[in-house]
């Protein structure tokens, strides 16, 4: 069966990131709502109040980190995780990992962790356009696969962190939770670079004047 950590990584390269749809001039603004708690208090609490539970306390923790202008790394990752699945037992996986009801295959090697770290390392990456290195982010954990379990939730704290740190909270996020992204798709890709830059823009648009007082300004 194909390696789809491998696909991505190439795919990854191919990806013109620096063509995303551009946004509009920042302004700090308020949301209309919180996009990412409305999302946990709905879906999430449908599936299992636990689990939505569990969620809003590692979202708390990842805002908090991007308060804090915390760098994007693996250890956050983990902390959140820890959080989000109510489990100490988090660690990077050891062994092949498979999504999409096993159509998808996510491969182990002995430098799939610093790869990993590499990429995430990306995040602050100076040229790109926000919306792209949040989206790139995303995949990223989608494709390595990181961990055992949760790692749809963990790449959502991720690209919502990215923003956070940038002082922007999204009033919807559903969009990018329920969609299905595919590994080899270079356009796939993009176009989820290019929806994170449309719910910015709309949430901007929506939203009244002034920043969030929990987020740190816009860089």
């Amino acid at each position: 069966m194909a390696d789809h950590l491998r696909t991505w990584l190439i795919v990854r390269e191919a990806v013109p990131w620096d063509e995303v749809r551009a946004t509009a001039a920042y302004r700090p603004f308020t949301p209309a709502r919180d996009g990412a708690v409305h999302d946990i208090r709905s879906f999430d609490q449908a599936r299992s109040p636990d689990r939505a539970a569990a969620l809003l306390a590692a979202l708390r923790q990842a805002r908090a980190d991007a308060a804090h202008g915390s760098a994007l790394t693996f250890d956050l990752l983990t902390g959140w995780q820890r959080q989000a699945l109510d489990s100490r037992n988090v660690d990077f996986r050891s062994r092949p990992a498979f999504a999409k009801a096993g159509r998808e295959r996510y491969g182990i090697a002995p430098d799939t962790r610093d790869r990993f770290d590499a990429c995430l390392s990306q995040s602050d990456q100076g040229g790109l356009p926000l919306a792209a290195r949040a989206a790139r982010a995303y995949l990223d954990i989608c494709f390595f696969h990181p961990f055992d379990d949760g790692n749809g939730r963990s790449a959502f704290l991720a690209l919502t962190f990215l923003l956070a740190r940038a002082g922007i909270v999204l009033d919807q996020v559903g969009p990018v939770r329920r969609l299905k992204r595919r590994a080899d798709d270079p356009c796939d890709a993009l176009a989820l670079a290019d929806l994170v830059a449309v719910l910015i823009d709309t949430s901007q648009r929506r939203g009244a004047p002034g920043r969030p007082p929990h987020l740190p300004p816009f860089p």
